[in-house]
Order: C-alpha cells, then sequence, then structure tokens
C-alpha cells in the first residue's frame, strides 16, 4: 500500500496530512515523546490548555515540551478573544507551531466554562476570536469542532459556521464527523452515538477548496486513512493512536513517503527509559507517570500482557526504570522468586 493514489493536488507534506488528537489526561509531553519516536511527521496536539490555567496558573508546566516534538500544536479552550489573543501569543512564544480553538468538547465542564462545542451556536463569538489570535501570532491559528451540534443534522449550519469563521482568519479546520450532544450523553458516549458522517467533511472541502480541511472521528484503519486523504486534506487519529501506538510506525512511509527509519519495539522502549532517566534527572518526574503512555507498545505480540503488568505494577515503583524494563523483558520463568508480580 503506498500514497500514490491521493489526491494529486494535495501537498505531499502538508502539515495536517496526519495527525494525533489532543486527548484530555493522556496527549501529555510524555505522550508526545512516545509518538515522535514511531513517527517524525505526524503532527502532534496537547491536551486542551483552559486560557485560565494559562493565565492565573503555571505556564510552564502546562506549556514545556521536548524540542523533538515539532510538529506540536497548542489546543486552548476558551471564549474571551482577549484571554484567548494573551495565550496565544505565550504558545506562540513557547515555540508551538499551531495554535488551535477548542470547538468540538461536548463535557459539561467545558460547558460551564462556556466554550468546546457550544461555541458552535456562535460562530461570530468564535470569529472575534480566531481574528484576535490572527492578529498576534505568526503561526497557523486553527479550529477543531463538530458537524452539528445536538438535533441540528443541517448541512448548511456546518457551512456557515466554518464560512463565518474562514472570513476571520482560519484557513485550517479539524472537523469531528458526529453531531456533539450537549445534554444526554457523556463525552464517551458522545464518541460512540452520534453517527459519522465523513460525507458533511468532504462537502466542506468541496465547497472551501481554498481552506485545509482534516476529518476526525472512529478512523482505526491504514484503508479508512487512504480513503479520507481522496476526499480530504488531512486525518486526525484520535484513541486508536494512543491504544495502538505502534500503528504510527507505518504512517511516515505510507502517507508521507519516508521510509528512511526502521524502528523496533525494543529500540522505542530503550529510547523512553533515557527519557525516563532524564526527566527524573531534570524535572522530577517519577518514570511510573510516563510508563502509563507506552502500555499498548506490544499490543497483540506474545507476552504483551506481562510486559504491560510489569510496566504497570506500582509494587516496582522504586526501581530505576532500566530495571523495570529488564525485568518486563524476563521470561516468567527466568524471573527470581523475589521478582514475581
Amino acid at each position: 500500500m503506498n500514497d500514490i493514489n491521493i489526491k494529486e493536488n494535495q501537498p505531499l507534506h502538508n502539515m495536517w496530512r496526519m495527525s494525533v488528537a489532543p486527548m484530555m489526561d493522556w496527549t501529555d509531553r510524555h505522550c508526545r515523546y512516545l509518538h515522535r519516536l514511531l513517527s517524525q511527521h505526524t503532527l502532534l496536539y496537547t491536551e486542551m490548555v483552559t486560557t485560565g490555567a494559562l493565565i492565573h496558573g503555571d505556564v510552564p508546566r502546562h506549556l514545556r515540551f521536548d524540542p523533538s516534538e515539532h510538529p506540536v500544536a497548542l489546543q486552548l479552550g476558551g471564549s474571551e478573544p482577549a484571554d484567548l489573543a494573551q495565550s496565544a501569543r505565550l504558545g506562540a512564544q513557547w515555540g508551538y507551531d499551531e495554535i488551535n480553538l477548542n470547538c468540538g468538547c461536548p463535557s459539561e465542564r467545558v460547558q460551564r466554562g462556556s466554550f468546546g462545542a457550544c461555541l458552535m451556536n456562535e460562530a461570530s463569538l468564535v470569529a472575534d476570536c480566531v481574528k484576535a489570535m490572527v492578529d498576534v501570532v505568526d503561526v497557523p491559528v486553527t479550529v477543531k469542532h463538530r458537524i452539528g451540534i445536538d438535533k441540528i443534522e443541517s448541512y448548511d449550519f456546518v457551512r456557515d459556521f466554518v464560512g463565518t469563521v474562514a472570513d476571520a482568519g482560519c484557513e485550517v479546520f479539524i472537523v469531528h464527523a458526529r453531531n456533539a450532544w450537549l445534554k444526554g450523553l457523556s463525552p464517551k458516549e458522545n464518541r460512540e452515538i452520534p453517527p459519522l458522517r465523513y460525507e458533511m467533511v468532504s462537502q466542506l472541502k468541496k465547497d472551501f477548496p481554498q481552506l485545509t480541511i482534516a476529518v476526525n472521528g472512529g478512523i482505526k484503519t491504514d484503508d479508512t486513512v487512504l480513503e479520507q486523504l481522496q476526499q480530504v486534506d488531512g486525518v486526525m487519529v484520535g484513541r486508536e493512536a494512543y491504544h495502538n501506538p505502534w500503528w504510527l510506525t507505518s504512517w511516515d512511509a505510507l502517507f508521507y513517503g519516508d521510509d528512511s527509519k526502521e524502528r523496533t519495539r525494543e529500540s522505542v522502549e530503550e529510547q523512553m527509559v533515557l527519557y525516563m532517566e532524564r526527566e527524573a534527572r531534570e524535572h522530577g518526574t517519577h518514570w511510573y507517570s510516563i510508563a502509563r503512555h507506552m502500555l499498548g507498545l506490544r499490543n497483540g505480540l506474545p507476552g504483551a500482557r506481562r510486559w504491560r503488568q510489569t510496566w504497570s505494577d506500582h509494587r516496582l515503583k522504586t526501581l530505576p526504570p532500566h530495571e523495570v524494563m529488564k525485568l518486563a523483558r524476563t521470561k516468567p520463568a527466568d524471573l527470581p522468586e523475589s521478582a514475581t508480580i
């Protein structure tokens, strides 16, 4: 399988061709470091960071990242243009390659802050927010949103939203191809119950050919990615990339024409251990909080369950990570009694 059938007019190194979605509690800087080891070109997103957390909180804690993570995008949550402009400026100063506005999260907590998916009801406000950010940063300002909210299933709704926001200077839209139901469904149910309608995203690309349109939602296979890249400019993958991270190792060759780097799970694990040791030295980060992101690395392989159990065993927290790696790689029959888990 290769990328020769992808739209001829689509630049091979369009930054949004492949990306890993912003996911709360998951895509922190440690997760992104792992994903960058697996793919050199995939665009990586932070967890959503609220404007309040940046304006009133610990900026380095929220914005620090490893230089190897580039290209990396900062996703912001907020609805006040001035606050978003201040936060976008901080993101650009810290070196992020893109500032993304969250207009897709349906959680009640986000709704209470008057941002996320409920902003789709206020396209003119989103346009004001985008313009405020575009005016103060030189990196792309993008929007991630749904195709509709609640029972609004008309294509006209999302078309008008995109048109209004594009007029304010947004040239890139990442579209989750489901409605967001603001009442009655949990965030998890919002990712599963509203039906996927990819055709609405491809119609946006037809109606706005000058814009970069990427699709998100329910994408789990190379075939689906290739099918979508026939219709739109990019594909964003969420939970499948997190639970089965080894999938990312095929993306550089398949979707960017770059097969220059060979990887093994063992070499990636070893690089993560070196990263754990460096994080402990420089920031006091315990390896346990980093290891949780790589538990899917050996999914589908013999011994994966015991390997995963070793790296997630709280009783081994006092050991240095290179010793935990050694235990994880030891066959059960070879384990000393004191190390049995």
